[in-house]
């Protein structure tokens, strides 16, 4: 696969940082869109990133944003990418009912705007579209490709709505576009406000002594979590196949959040009901009970098989948020700059 050349979008996040990992290891250069910020935001893949001026750099950033459609049509256009990854959007399910204008424009439009920069730069590219499993919201489990869209969010009608998109641009102008309908997938990258990195990274404060109480809302709900860099390895697969399509990504196992939260605290040997507590503030206005994904086809047509079950993702996590927090204790984790 060496010289392909890949553009991501949301590479800054928990799924960019995985896939540019991933990319580069097959040799792709990578270009990420990041949004100017007058704080540190490229935290998960500092790691990866060369100084320009260095030999063989294959890691480049690019201000943009999906709001922002002349930027995106002339960095396709200058870019010339063979594939485009739109992993960008406001990606919190719970903060979408606060802002729901905001995550219509981002999560909804956005992926319009990047297959309207596709068209009218006129480049022969593919685009994986990141689709989700909020869409189907309230249809009963197990849900697959063909499962009717019932979403309870504004995430959820967002996601739906690009999801649609891509299809429309790939039937009446022929786009190259796969959309994953990925269920949760989770690591210790994941953003500490979803409700599985925050148990963990509590668990990890309340084990050191530094934090008394843990505040969640539905223990009940039901979802089907997985490894994310399996999930990132199948969004790869999928614009490796001679002709695009959709795809259900799944570990097709459901556990409550009460079952996550349990698992993680015996993985400390905690007792979670000593200290944890139930606050209406964290429940959603309309939640979606059960999450559980079909994921025949992906297996049947990519090859794909997740890597690690619940019990062992829960346990990374929670020994990585450990491990984090005795770096910091230790000033292990200070972010050094110039000046």
């Amino acid at each position: 696969m060496s010289g392909r050349r890949a553009l991501i979008s949301g590479i800054t996040g928990q799924d960019g940082s995985y896939l540019t990992e991933q990319l580069l290891e097959r040799g792709y250069e990578v270009h990420g869109i990041v949004r100017r910020s007058s704080s540190f935001n490229t935290g998960r893949i500092d790691h990866l990133y060369r100084d320009p001026h260095d030999e063989d750099p294959r890691l480049f950033m690019h201000f943009g944003d999906l709001s922002d459609s002349g930027r995106l049509v002339k960095l396709v256009y200058e870019l010339q990418p063979d594939e485009i990854y739109n992993l960008g959007a406001q990606s919190h399910v719970r903060a979408s009912f606060d802002i729901p204008e905001y995550t219509a424009d981002v999560t909804g439009l956005g992926p319009l705007r990047m297959l309207e920069a596709i068209r009218e730069a006129g480049v022969e590219t593919r685009l994986y579209q990141a689709s989700s499993s909020e869409a189907f919201g309230a249809s009963p489990p197990p849900q697959a490709e063909e499962t009717p869209f019932r979403p309870l969010s504004p995430y959820g009608v967002a996601k739906a709505m690009a999801h649609w998109m891509c299809v429309s641009y790939r039937e009446s102008y022929g786009i190259w576009c796969a959309s994953g309908l990925l269920f949760n997938h989770e690591s210790p990258r994941r953003g500490e406000t979803f409700v599985t990195r925050k148990i963990t990274r509590a668990l990890a404060r309340i084990n050191a002594g530094l934090q008394e109480k843990l505040y969640l809302g539905n223990l009940d709900a039901e979802r089907d979590w997985g490894w994310a860099p399996d999930y990132t390895d199948a969004m790869w697969r999928m614009l490796q196949r001679e002709e695009p399509s959709d795809y259900v990504i799944a570990t097709g196992e459901m556990h409550t959040v009460r079952e996550f939260l349990s698992a993680a605290a015996a993985v400390l040997d905690l007792d979670w009901e000593s200290f944890t507590e139930i606050d209406p503030r964290y429940f959603r206005p309309a939640e979606v009970d059960q999450l559980c994904g079909d994921a025949s086809k992906a297996r049947r047509e990519l090859d794909w098989e997740p890597t690690v079950r619940f019990d062992e993702l829960v346990r990374r996590m929670v020994e990585a948020d450990v491990e984090g927090l005795d770096d910091e204790l230790a000033g292990r984790n200070v972010r050094v700059t110039d000046g």
